[in-house]
C-alpha cells in the first residue's frame, strides 16, 4: 500500500494526454488469446492489472514483448499452454474472469479463483459469468478454492438475455461466441464506450457483430481469428477526472479527447457545478467563471442530482469525482449510484476536511457544500476513483493533507503523481509505516 501527501490550495494548468481505459485494455488482452496470429496493441498503458495479465501470459508461454515507454505491445499466442492444475489467474483484478472463454476455446479448461475480485463496491457475484458459460455449453463446477469450468468440444451458439447490463457478462459473452459456431444474440447488453472499443477489437480479429453501441448484440461465431494492429482510445474515465481536477482547483487544465461525442451528459452534469466543458480541435477544456456553486433546478422544490446507472446514464465510476465537486461547491446537491450496494460506504472519510455530508441510503447522499474545510489524514477503500474524489477535495484545501491506501490508482492511471505535478500540483507517492 502507498499514500498520497499533497501540499493543496494550487491551481492546476497545462495539458494533459490522457492514457487508454484500463476498462477497454484488460477485455482487449483477454481476447487476444483467442487467436495464435501476431498482435500489436499500441497505446496500452503501464498499470498494475495490466502488467499482472502479461505476467500470465508468459507464464503460459507466450511471447510477449511490451515497450512501457511508449505503449507498445507485441504477443504471439502460438506457443501458448495452459494447466488448469496449476495455473493461477490473477485474484486482485476482476478482469481475471475474462480470461475463462479463451482458454475454454483453446484449451477446453479453465479454471477460476473462487475468490476472484476488483475494486470493493459491495456483492459483485459471478452468477452472470457462470450462466453465460453455461449457455454455451460449458460445465462449471466448484472444486477447493476455484471454480473449474470444462468444454467437451466447440461451444454452441445461443441467445440470452442478462438480468443487468453488466460489463464484464457482456463482454464474456461475445468471447464465447467469437469461437461458437453460429450465430449467437444478447439483449440486454451493456454499451459503455470501452466495450465499443472492445468490439471494434474484435471486429478487427475477424467477429462479425452487429448492434455495436446498442443493448442488443449479434455475434457471428466461428471464424478463423486472425492477427493485425490497434490502437485504443484515450480513457473518458481520465479525460473527466482532470477536467474536473483542474475546476475543483480553480485553474485551467485543457485534456486530449478524440471522442468528445461521448461527453454531452457529462459536460451537462459538469454544469450542474458551474463548470463549464468545451471541446475543440481534439482537446477538452473545464472553465468556471467564479466559485463552484450547485445549479437551481427549474423545479425548485426537489434538489440538483447526479443518477449514475448503467450507459447511457451518467458513468458509475465517476460518481465520486462529481461528489468531491458537490462537497466544494455552494449548495446542496444528490448522487444515487444506481448499481452497487457497497459504493458509497467511504463518504465518512470527507467529514474529516469538515465536509457535511447524509448518507440517505446505501445508494443516495447528499452534499451539503460551500462549507470551510481544512486538510486532513483520510482513509480510501480500494476503489480507484475514490482515492482519486478525496484526493481531489485535499488538492483544493490549502495545506498539507494525506491519502491513505491510495494504491488503487496505479491499476488504471499511469503516471498519476507526473501529470499531477506537470500541472503544478505539489504530490508525492509515500509508502505507508
Amino acid at each position: 500500500m502507498s499514500n498520497l501527501i499533497v501540499h493543496g490550495g494550487l491551481p492546476l494548468r497545462g495539458r494533459i494526454d490522457p492514457s487508454a481505459n484500463k476498462n477497454a485494455v484488460l477485455p482487449v488482452l483477454c481476447a487476444t488469446l483467442l487467436t495464435g496470429e501476431p498482435l500489436r496493441l499500441q497505446g496500452v498503458p503501464d498499470i498494475t492489472d495490466v502488467r499482472k495479465i502479461l505476467e500470465i501470459f508468459r507464464t503460459l508461454g507466450s511471447d510477449v514483448r511490451m515497450d512501457h515507454a511508449s505503449g507498445a505491445l507485441d504477443l504471439h499466442h502460438h506457443a501458448t499452454r495452459f494447466d488448469a492444475a496449476r495455473h493461477r489467474l490473477p485474484e486482485e483484478m476482476r478482469s481475471s474472469i475474462m480470461l475463462v472463454p479463451p482458454l475454454l476455446a483453446r484449451f477446453g479448461v479453465a479454471r477460476l479463483e473462487d475468490n476472484v475480485k476488483g475494486c470493493t463496491l459491495g456483492v459483485r457475484e459471478i452468477d452472470p459469468h457462470v450462466e453465460v458459460f453455461r449457455h454455451f455449453g460449458s460445465e462449471v463446477e466448484r472444486a477447493e478454492g476455484s471454480l473449474m469450468v470444462h468444454c467437451n468440444g466447440r461451444l454452441r451458439a445461443t441467445d440470452h438475455w442478462l438480468d443487468y447490463a453488466s460489463v464484464t457478462t457482456t463482454e464474456n459473452f461475445v468471447l464465447c461466441a467469437a469461437t461458437a459456431e453460429g450465430t449467437s444474440t444478447l439483449t440486454n447488453a451493456a454499451c459503455e464506450p470501452h466495450v465499443q472499443e472492445f468490439c471494434r477489437f474484435m471486429t478487427l480479429i475477424g467477429v462479425r457483430i452487429d448492434g455495436i453501441g446498442t443493448s442488443r448484440l449479434t455475434v457471428h461465431g466461428g471464424s478463423a481469428l486472425r492477427g493485425g494492429e490497434f490502437r485504443f482510445d484515450e480513457d473518458f474515465h481520465e479525460i473527466t477526472t482532470f477536467l474536473a481536477l483542474g475546476a475543483i482547483t480553480g485553474g485551467d487544465v485543457v485534456v486530449r479527447n478524440t471522442a468528445p461525442q461521448n461527453f454531452p451528459l457529462i459536460d451537462r452534469t459538469f454544469a450542474k457545478f458551474g463548470v463549464q466543458i468545451t471541446h475543440e480541435g481534439g482537446w477538452s477544456r473545464a472553465r468556471r467563471t467564479g466559485p463552484l456553486k450547485v445549479q437551481t433546478p427549474f423545479t425548485s422544490n426537489v434538489l440538483t442530482k447526479v443518477e449514475a446507472a448503467p450507459w447511457p446514464y451518467f458513468p458509475v465510476d465517476l460518481l465520486p469525482i462529481f461528489i468531491a465537486l458537490g462537497v466544494r461547491a455552494e449548495g446542496n446537491a444528490m448522487f444515487w449510484n444506481k448499481v452497487y450496494d457497497g459504493a458509497l460506504g467511504w463518504t465518512g472519510e470527507l467529514s474529516k476536511f469538515g465536509a457535511h455530508v447524509f448518507s440517505a441510503d446505501p445508494h443516495r447522499l447528499v452534499t451539503f457544500g460551500g462549507m470551510p474545510l481544512s486538510p486532513a489524514v483520510v482513509e480510501s477503500p480500494y476503489i480507484i476513483r475514490v482515492a482519486i474524489a478525496l484526493f481531489m477535495v485535499a488538492a483544493s484545501i490549502e495545506g498539507r493533507s494525506e491519502i491513505r491506501n491510495a494504491t488503487p490508482i496505479r491499476r488504471a492511471h499511469p503516471g498519476f503523481v507526473e501529470n499531477l505535478r506537470s500541472l503544478g500540483a505539489e504530490v508525492e507517492w509515500t509508502p505507508e509505516e
